[in-house]
């Protein structure tokens, strides 16, 4: 007879569950008992909606009644009725993301907003033909928001062949008139993005910066008609701004109100001035503010120099995140020098610095001890040989490295060896690259989860002869692998949840069959352009593998609408190929 008495009770399960870093990991629990099964239906969060699942949507909201989050995406339906269905779910939603609709959803975001009165983030960016009157809605439906994304309308319709404002199509756009009613109604108003609001100006910052007290982040990305004095005016009236983006600073030329706005921002504590004309007189100025800055970006920049760069990081040594990809005045000598004031970095984009050789990336590994993510595209990595010994970096977890053109398979298996704990790699584009590299970084790196490889020439095959149990995500896009080596993979990799072979035009229905019988938890497959598999292996793929969800399949496949019912019978999205 079973003794009860060790069996935990549901809170306890919900507690242990909570420790899973995604829900995917919910489905295999949910086939242990009824228990499980109930336990991680109420502890699901969020969901996506798209056309092939609206069917469904009824049991899923019963399913699942403790939503708290909702995206739509691919959604070619009526997004009015999606919303009345929402609207009279019983759900009590806190996020709604509407992104990249073809029309505003006006009489269902009213209703929504008569029944989901706690919502806090609303998402509307990409949306066709956003205006004012949108604006209004928003503002009267929903008064405790406190995320709103409304960046880059989009207006192509509105405009002739030749680029002219097409009047007898235009109804409305987003202006100031909008924007200071949303500052009115919105007192809780935390962060909004205006990017691509090209109508826009200075107005609009005054206003949000005179109702909406508690404003703490702001992104204002291509709004042709906002300048740096409404920028700076921002940063002095918002006393709770912690995080800043803008773009084109410094065209003409830096204006001194701007410059000296940023000893007001006290609590500024990130800023992004991504593709901007910056200068050290800007850099020095930020320097000076004694900001209690963590994270800062200024990629693509120009007019800086190591001079202003290097006082900058001086005075802030305890920076996290530092984004100086473009700066091609960056050499080796001088990341050395900037290396001394790095000790508290866990993030550093150093792409597209083409002069940074091997000893940039040794350097920063072995002296940044908190260092987990590097990325460095299109340097000089791997010209550099040296034969210095490099402390290992427990810490460091994700490595972009792609289009490496010079990355060889002694300096990767270098770099294998001074992280050992990564967990994603990205060598995509990397031609020098061969499968013996590959082997010993996955022999090294134990941890790694997540392989990008697509259009490495170099590798052949995968010879591998020992388990790769935590690898989850391989992508090998192009003709990098063959059948031999999907065989290797469903081989050694039998934890694998997503593969990329778009492209891959070694492959046959023998290694997609191979990965598909051994792999049992995988979800998503990309056979786009593989163009010698055999299309009748779809259905046999979706009926024999029950964990798959989503299938990309030749080009020569379209599902129709009695494979599509069949296929999401099964819980898998067959995509046109």
């Amino acid at each position: 007879m079973r003794d009860r008495s060790t069996e935990l009770p549901p809170e306890c399960w919900e507690l242990i569950f909570n420790f899973l870093d995604h829900h995917r990991h919910f489905e295999s629990l949910s086939l242990v008992s009824t228990q499980f099964l109930s336990i991680t239906n109420h502890l699901r969060r969020s969901l996506i909606i798209s056309s092939q699942t609206s069917p469904f949507l009824p049991n899923l909201f019963q399913r699942f009644p403790n939503l708290k989050g909702i995206e739509i995406r691919e959604f070619d339906g009526d997004l009015n009725f999606l919303l009345h269905q929402i609207s009279n779910s019983g759900l009590d939603l806190e996020s709604l993301t509407l992104s990249s609709q073809d029309h505003f959803p006006l009489m269902g975001l009213r209703e929504l907003g008569l029944r989901m009165r706690n919502l806090r983030k609303l998402s509307c960016s990409e949306m066709n033909c956003l205006q004012d009157t949108h604006l209004f809605e928003i503002g009267n439906s929903f008064p405790l928001l406190e995320d709103l994304n409304i960046s880059f309308p989009q207006y192509n319709s509105r405009f002739d062949p030749i680029g002219s404002l097409d009047l007898q199509r235009f109804s409305g756009i987003v202006t100031d008139e909008g924007i200071i009613h949303l500052s009115m109604k919105l007192k809780s108003l935390l962060k909004i993005d205006l990017s691509g609001n090209q109508f826009i100006s200075d107005k609009s910052l005054q206003f949000l910066s005179e109702n909406c007290l508690l404003l703490r982040e702001i992104v204002i990305r291509e709004c042709d008609f906002i300048t740096q004095n409404g920028i700076g005016s921002v940063m002095r009236r918002c006393i709770n701004l912690n995080y800043i983006s803008v773009d084109g600073i410094g065209i003409p030329s830096i204006e001194l109100y701007f410059q000296e706005s940023f000893v007001f921002a006290k609590n500024l504590s990130e800023v992004n001035l991504s593709h901007s004309f910056i200068s050290d007189e800007l850099l020095s100025s930020i320097a000076d503010a004694c900001l209690p800055l963590k994270k800062l970006t200024i990629c693509h920049c120009y007019d800086f120099t190591f001079v202003g760069v290097s006082y900058l990081l001086y005075k802030y040594q305890f920076l996290e995140y530092l984004d100086l990809e473009g700066a091609n005045f960056l050499t080796d000598e001088s990341m050395i020098d900037l290396c001394e004031f790095l000790r508290k970095l866990t993030f550093i984009n150093l792409s597209l610095c083409s002069k940074l050789t091997s000893l940039t990336f040794f350097m920063l590994v072995s002296n940044c001890s908190l260092l987990k993510d590097v990325k460095m595209e299109r340097t000089n990595l791997g010209v550099e040989e040296f034969l210095v010994d490099f402390g290992i970096n427990p810490c460091v977890m994700s490595l972009n490295l792609a289009r490496n053109e010079s990355l060889s398979d002694e300096c990767i298996k270098k770099i294998a060896f001074c992280c050992p704990n990564l967990q994603e790699l990205k060598i995509s584009h990397c031609p020098t690259i061969t499968e013996e590299g590959i082997r010993e970084v996955l022999r090294s790196c134990g941890e790694i989860r997540h392989l990008e490889m697509n259009h490495c020439s170099g590798i052949k095959c995968l010879d591998i002869d020992f388990e790769l149990p935590k690898l989850e995500v391989v992508q090998a896009e192009g003709p990098v692998l063959d059948d031999e080596a999907l065989m290797m993979i469903a081989k050694r990799c039998h934890g694998l949840l997503q593969l990329d072979l778009e492209g891959c035009l070694n492959v046959t229905i023998k290694g997609v069959n191979g990965v598909v019988q051994s792999c049992m938890r995988l979800r998503e497959i990309n056979l786009k352009w593989c163009d010698n598999v055999k299309v009748d292996i779809i259905p046999r793929m979706v009926f024999s593998r029950p964990s798959l969800r989503k299938i990309i399949p030749p080009c020569r496949f379209i599902p129709t609408d009695k494979q599509n019912k069949f296929f999401l019978r099964h819980g898998c999205l067959v995509c046109k190929g």
